[in-house]
Parts: C-alpha cells; structure tokens; sequence
C-alpha cells in the first residue's frame, strides 16, 4: 500500500521524534523511504551550497537512524519552499505517501498544525500522513511521539462523499495490512439538521446505520475481528476530535474534502480541525484530480 514513503525534515528535534518512529509503518507496507530536507531559498546558489553543507551531517544522522530500523533510504537536499518541494519531491520519487510533522523547528505548547504541514496539505495529490507530536514541559525533550504500530486501532470517520469512500479503500488496505480494530464514525451533523429536517433524524440513523454495517462486513471479511459504529448528533469537526482523543486510537483515516448534505464543501474544514486538534496520527486522503 505504501511500499515507498517520503518524510519531510526540518532537521529539528521536532523531525527526530518523527523519524524515531517511524518503525510503525512498518504494517502498512512501508519498505523505502525518500527522506527530504527543502532548503528554503532559490537562485542564491552560494546560498543554497552553505545550507546544504550545513544541512548534510544531521541528514546522514537522520538517514542512519531510519536505516537501523530497516528502511531502505534515500535523501533529497531540495533547494526551494518546502511545501512545494515536498510535493514535486513525492511526485517525481514515485512515493505513495508524504509523512510530515505538525510541528516545525519552532515548537508551540498548543496542538496547531505547523505552517508547512498545512501547505503541503493544500498542495498535495497524495495522501499526506501527518504525524502528532506532543510537547513537554521539560526542555531536555522538547516534544514526543508515542511510538507503535499506527495499523493497532484505527478511526475511520465518513460524511459518505466520494472522497470518503476512497478514504475507505485505505482502511480497506490497512486491515489487509493486519489492523484488526477499527471504528467506523458518521456525525449526524446537528448543523443541517436541527430545526427543519429534526423529525427525519431517526430515518437518517436507519440509512446511515445500514451504509455503515455494509462498511463493517467488507472490513470483517478482509479479516477485521472488532468493528465498532458510532453515530454521534453534533458537529462534526467536534465529534471526530472528542472520539479521537478518548478513544485510544493509533490512526485516524479521513479525507480532506466532502460534501455536506446540502453539497456545500464540509470535511474539508473539518479534517483540518481534526489534524491541528488532535493528538493521534492522522492520514488524510485527497480527492483524485
């Protein structure tokens, strides 16, 4: 599924919590990995020869460290804005997904979404696998990534739109993979409903509820031993972050865009919400284009 995987670096403690565990890939086919470094700066080529000069040591470090958990690598010195070289970078490398961390070399004390992992999402054809790390207090280690098989318990959540039904197909892979735990998650989203559709809630349920049933066979059938569902009324955005974060997940799959009952633009917002809100690696898949 995702035999050969690019990993942004910004060369911070930030990016060597990320690398560390990159172990947990492992499971979903992950073989090679291209890891890549942007320099930031174009037509200054004196410029571009004294970063990558200084870049090099921490890159060959960060390369070893992937290695030694039995990646194949590959290193890229791009010179340009890193969200754009990690697109082209992905695309030219053939990769099959972009792993990045939602903290850059400057490290917040909240959840956000660093600047360049939200541009490389707005950028990005493939899926994009953004990895969560947390911050300490203590300046000795700065942040942390809980290090484990991401494929354990997965978050699966759905607004039934196109993207999310090729989001699906991922889940699909990743119980081929060996993931034996998933929830399946729709929100009734309180937004379009309350007032005039109110008294259609219950036949929403029963269509939902049967849409994800069907789900939960096909995932059973690759092998999956406890599918749960959940039907929460809400708002979306709220209602995956609050699951997400009590629930004891090691991955949430969504995709980046949907359409709402009303076919206004809806999980696009919403899986940013998720990804800058949340503690649990989150793979957002893009819409084919």
């Amino acid at each position: 599924m995702f035999s050969t995987v690019l990993v942004a670096t910004d060369l911070s403690p930030a990016s060597d919590r990320v690398i560390a565990c990159m172990r947990g890939l492992r499971p979903l086919g992950t073989t090679r990995i291209i890891l890549t470094h942007a320099l930031g700066v174009r037509h200054l080529e004196e410029m571009v020869r004294l970063l990558a000069q200084q870049a090099e040591p921490k890159l060959h470090q960060q390369k070893q460290a992937l290695e030694d958990q039995g990646f194949a690598v590959e290193t890229v010195m791009a010179p340009g804005i890193p969200s754009m070289e990690i697109n082209r970078v992905a695309s030219e490398k053939r990769a099959s997904m972009i792993v990045i961390g939602s903290h850059g070399a400057t490290l917040g004390r909240e959840v956000l979404l660093g600047g360049v992992a939200l541009e490389v999402l707005h950028r990005a054809d493939l899926p994009v696998f953004i990895a969560q790390l947390k911050i300490f207090e203590d300046v000795e280690k700065p942040c942390g990534m809980i290090c484990e098989d991401f494929h354990t318990q997965v978050l699966f959540a759905t607004d039934f739109s196109d993207i999310a039904e090729r989001a699906f197909t991922y889940v699909e892979q990743v119980v081929r993979g060996g993931g034996r735990r998933v929830t399946l998650l729709h929100v009734q989203d309180k937004s379009r409903i309350h007032g005039h559709l109110s008294d259609k809630l219950d036949e929403f349920n029963r269509i939902d509820r049967e849409r994800l049933d069907r789900m939960a066979v096909r995932l059973k059938e690759l092998g999956a031993t406890e599918v749960s569902i959940n039907l929460p009324y809400g708002v979306p955005k709220q209602e995956i972050a609050r699951s997400a974060e009590q629930g004891g997940y090691s991955l949430i799959v969504m995709g980046t865009q949907g359409r709402g009952y009303f076919g206004e633009l809806l999980m696009g917002s919403v899986a940013h919400h998720v990804a800058r809100h949340t503690l649990v690696p989150t793979l957002l898949i893009p819409p084919l284009r």
